[in-house]
């Protein structure tokens, strides 16, 4: 960020030995790489999940993508863009009946699961969660600019998801029809009311609904359309309400409860910055508190970056596990990522974790469309509808096809990657001087190919 003089301080570990999947239960099919992060900037780390990075805590992993059993694909969704789908608008509406009438299922689970990964159990080895960077402090840090002139100064968990597959219709509380058929014959009646409209049927419904909001789509990019407009039927006002319409949906003075939103800063590694193109909340990483009747009911922990919200984790009380508190905490950060984007035009992502497409209970995430893939080789975003097919034949592909295309951060000058060395800040070229030719070029070298050029010359690595 503009005008930030704090650091990024990083140890990095190699990950070579495998370790339990969370997702598959393989008991040593888990690869990753990772590094403890005393403290990171979040322009840093906006640079590192576009790389296919994420946190847990102050550990930030990597999946080694062509050695794990189950590859994790960094999602995200378009914020600007989304419209909540079927079972989106059902969590939506049940949660606004809860609130009004006191309506509560319970027993049900949430059957679109939670926007997030169970990334502390999974995350890596028990041992490197216990690390801690031997240097606590910044104070005494010096630049070592003697020996590289050249170079400036550098400028900031979790329940496991639980989600049970797609999001079907027969496992969704709100879908299943109340009361019991009988068997009893039914009386004969007098026929058709002439005064109604003729009974349609249910695909001729879906058809028409689909064209209309084809219709909407075009013209809501400018292209002109040609489908005839039809009248419209509450079932179709339905299908074009937008999210925001649904969670500002106005409620009974009356309600039976009162569900209210606090947020507040939380530690993370991540250090909290303020800009003046930014939101009004700042940048960093925030606590969303969910509060029923003056009752604490979930938690959410979310990273505002310069272009998008992450989310981190949800974890929240068992007896509001019939609400799909998940999937309803996840849209709710959606719309706030579009509230956000209105005071920061270019924070318009909504970053949910990883995709895994192999393990067929965490493709719910792909239902938060439009949303795009990241490519592990080249590090460009793919959309998920060109991404599925080629994972329906490989769990493990590179997903942009262009040949010709390579990573453009990739490792071009590894002298020039900074390190952090008895608390003064020089570049590995000086640093190996110093150290007469140091044992540890490889494993900088893995490194700086994971983070890429432009991180390697703003984020310290820490050396011994």
């Amino acid at each position: 960020m503009a005008g930030n003089k704090s650091y990024t301080i990083v140890e990095y570990f190699g990950g070579e030995d495998g370790y339990r999947c969370g997702y598959c239960k393989n008991q040593t099919g888990n690869f990753s790489r990772g590094m403890w992060s005393h403290t990171m900037t979040v322009q840093d780390y906006q640079d590192l999940i576009d790389r296919g990075w994420r946190r847990s805590g102050k550990y930030v992993y990597k999946p080694i993508m062509q050695k794990t059993c189950c590859p994790q694909y960094t999602i995200r969704c378009h914020a600007l863009k989304f419209q909540p789908s079927k079972s989106h608008k059902k969590i939506l509406k049940k949660m606004n009946r809860f609130i009004s009438k006191g309506e509560l299922q319970k027993g049900q689970e949430d059957c679109a699961g939670e926007p997030m990964d169970s990334v502390c159990e999974e995350a890596g080895p028990q041992e490197l969660r216990k690390v801690h960077l031997k240097y606590t402090a910044l104070t005494g840090i010096q630049k070592d600019a003697t020996e590289f002139p050249s170079t400036t100064e550098v400028q900031k968990e979790a329940a496991d998801a639980t989600p049970t597959g797609s999001q079907t219709s027969q496992n969704d509380p709100v879908s299943v029809l109340a009361g019991t058929t009988t068997s009893a014959a039914p009386k004969p009646g007098n026929g058709a009311d002439p005064s109604r409209p003729p009974c349609r049927k249910a695909k001729e419904l879906r058809k028409e609904r689909r064209l209309q909001k084809e219709q909407m789509r075009q013209n809501g990019d400018g292209v002109s359309s040609t489908v005839s407009p039809t009248q419209p039927t509450p079932s179709q006002n339905n299908q074009s309400k937008t999210l925001e319409e649904f969670i500002s949906e106005s409620l009974p003075e009356n309600s039976a409860h009162c569900l209210e939103f606090k947020r507040f800063l939380c530690d993370s590694p991540l250090e909290a910055e303020y800009a003046p193109d930014g939101p009004e909340v700042g940048y960093g990483s925030f606590h969303q508190q969910y509060w029923l009747d003056g009752r604490i009911v979930a938690v959410g922990v979310i990273d505002i970056l310069p272009t998008c919200v992450s989310s981190v984790y949800l974890y929240y009380h068992p007896d509001f596990n019939s609400l799909s508190l998940g999937s309803y905490s996840a849209l709710r950060e959606i719309a706030f990522t579009k509230q956000l984007q209105k005071q920061s035009p270019k924070l318009s992502y909504y970053y949910l974790g990883f995709y895994i497409h192999s393990c067929p209970k965490m493709r719910y995430k792909g239902q938060y469309r439009p949303s795009d893939l990241l490519c592990p080789e080249t590090y460009v975003w793919v959309s998920i509808e060109r991404c599925i097919p080629l994972l329906d034949n490989s769990r493990y592909t590179r997903l942009n096809q262009d040949p010709d295309l390579g990573d453009a951060r990739a490792v071009r000058d590894l002298g020039r990657a900074l390190v952090l060395y008895r608390r003064t800040v020089m570049p590995y070229a000086a640093y190996s001087r110093k150290r007469k030719g140091s044992s540890d070029e490889m494993e900088v070298q893995q490194y700086a190919s994971l983070v890429g050029q432009d991180c390697a010359e703003r984020i310290l690595l820490y050396r011994s």
